[in-house]
Formats: C-alpha cells, structure tokens, sequence
C-alpha cells in the first residue's frame, strides 16, 4: 500500500484526509505542523504530501521546498483556504504537483491523486 502523508494543522481536515486516502487505498501518515510533517517525511519516504499553505510556525511553501530538496521526485500537493493567485503562482514555481482549493472536492483531490502518480510512474521510466 503506497503512503501519503497530510501536514495541516486542523484536526478535521486530518480526518477527513484519512478517510478519503484510506478509500483510494492509500496508508494516510498526518502531521499538525510543517516541522514535525517534514520529520515523518524522513522517517517514512512516502511519495506523495499533502500540505497546507497556512500554518503556525512553518507555512506550507517552505514546506514544500524542504520537501523537494529532501527528495526532488517527491509529489507535494498544496492546499489552501484562502484562494490567493500568488501563492498558487509560487507553489507552481517551487514544483507542486497540483494546487486544491479547501474545503477539498472529492474529484478534484482524485484528480491530483492522478496526476501525481502519473509524475512518479514518469520518475521511475527515468532512472
């Protein structure tokens, strides 16, 4: 079972990942701040995270970039509550995989699931 991690700092948003990843077969892995997401990420390799740009402490962009720098053909899909064109624009420029808008669209968080292991199968023909 492939795992996914969830770095948001509301519990309800955490349980509703758990329950919509469980029911595409994925183990989901949660963390409720950006520094401890980013130390389970490093524990557990998992191929694809979930975080939200608004956090206390670390916000989701920095996230993002540590992320990538840990391991480049990690699949991070940012989150938001807030509608913000520019971060959408500075997530895309720091290499997310997609960018959902919460409260998060059964299809539409499908539809990023898609593209990201789309990404990771394209990673894997290219080792």
């Amino acid at each position: 079972m492939r795992k996914a991690l969830v770095i948001d700092d509301e519990q309800p948003t955490l349980f509703m990942f758990n329950l919509f990843l469980e029911a595409f077969g994925y183990e989901a892995l949660t963390a409720e701040n950006a520094a401890d997401g980013i130390a389970l990420f490093n524990k557990e390799r998992p191929p694809i995270v979930f975080t939200d740009i608004k956090m206390p402490g670390m916000d989701g962009l920095l996230a993002l970039e540590k992320l990538k720098s840990i391991d480049p053909s990690v699949q991070v899909i940012v989150m938001t509550g807030h509608g913000d064109q520019d971060l959408m624009k500075q997530a895309m420029e720091l290499n997310a995989t997609a960018f959902l808008h919460k409260p998060i669209e059964r299809e539409e968080l499908e539809k990023a699931l898609a593209k990201a292991e789309d990404n990771l199968s394209q990673w894997d023909l290219n080792k």
